[in-house]
């Protein structure tokens, strides 16, 4: 890991967390107030929840939590405009908030899988915007860290979560091309987030599960039934939030901005030979996609 800055040398960070109620949201929430730093941290439903709520005692003064509903743009503008106004500035993005859907293409509602969307890629694009936005035009000193956090499933698919990975497939091409928007002289960091499997409440609360498509449960061995069987039994997911957080945190006190970062060993094992697998396959078939120019007259 490369060097960072120590916190006791520089003044307080100020963190926006959207999802901050439980799993990689609620450890970088803790991680950051350990650390010194300032937390705004965000969640979507009515009330505050316990998870935050409990850290105010110890953490009041750097503790700052709003209800904040992604699918709203009047939700997130009022998130960013009462954090920069609380303390002054907006230093780093945590851009988080998700759901899951399990179920087979045939078997999920298309309503269900737009609110979905409207949730993994629509609510976090739009975070994604007004955080360039405040980090250029608000920001006393321009600049600012984007965290988008994506999943292993973004660049590797699975059967029974093909809308999940759609949207987060959307979340890498969109933060790439936005990263490439960017004039250096905003000096705006960017990274995707992938993690692999981590015990969150992507696993219980926050997954959606529809029953099995007729015409697909004679076979076990097919992929979507595997991924239910996993969802029904976590006990064998070994990725450590608490872990994850720390390392995001010295992650992003580092100058280091990679387009990509895998989170654990199942990401980047199964990125890597996800990416592997892509070459061999388009050297394979080669002659299919070659000489397709206009002949010159």
């Amino acid at each position: 890991m490369s060097n960072s800055t120590s916190t006791s040398s520089r003044q307080p960070r100020v963190w926006l967390i959207t999802g901050a109620s439980s799993g990689f949201g609620l450890e970088i929430t803790k991680s950051v107030l350990e650390h010194g730093d300032i937390a705004v941290a965000t969640y979507r439903s009515s009330t505050e929840p316990p998870t935050l709520s409990s850290l105010k005692p110890s953490f009041e003064s750097k503790l700052l939590l709003l209800r904040c509903d992604v699918t709203s743009p009047t939700d997130i503008k009022n998130a960013f405009s009462t954090a920069e106004t609380t303390f002054g500035r907006i230093d780093v993005v945590f851009n988080n908030a998700a759901i899951t859907l399990l179920g087979e293409v045939e078997g999920t509602p298309e309503d269900k899988a737009r609110e979905m969307f409207n949730i993994n890629f629509w609510g976090m694009s739009q975070v994604s915007r007004e955080a360039v936005r405040v980090f250029r035009d608000v920001n006393r000193v321009k600049g600012g860290r984007l965290l988008n956090v994506g999943s292993r499933a973004g660049i590797v698919p699975n059967g029974g979560l093909a809308y999940y990975s759609a949207s987060k497939h959307a979340l890498e091409g969109f933060t790439e091309a936005l990263a490439k928007e960017m004039d250096p002289a905003w000096n705006i960091k960017i990274t995707i987030l992938e993690p692999g499997p981590f015990k969150t409440r992507a696993h219980t609360d926050n997954t959606t599960t529809f029953p099995s498509h007729p015409a697909y449960t004679n076979n076990p061995n097919l992929e979507c039934n595997q991924i239910r069987q996993w969802f029904s039994d976590p006990s064998g997911v070994t990725g450590d939030t608490v872990l994850a957080a720390k390392r995001i945190y010295e992650f992003a006190e580092s100058d280091e901005a990679p387009m990509r970062l895998q989170l654990g060993d199942e990401s980047w094992y199964g990125i890597k030979d996800k990416l592997e697998g892509m070459i061999q396959e388009q050297e394979k078939f080669e002659k299919w996609s070659k000489g397709l120019a206009l002949q010159s007259q």
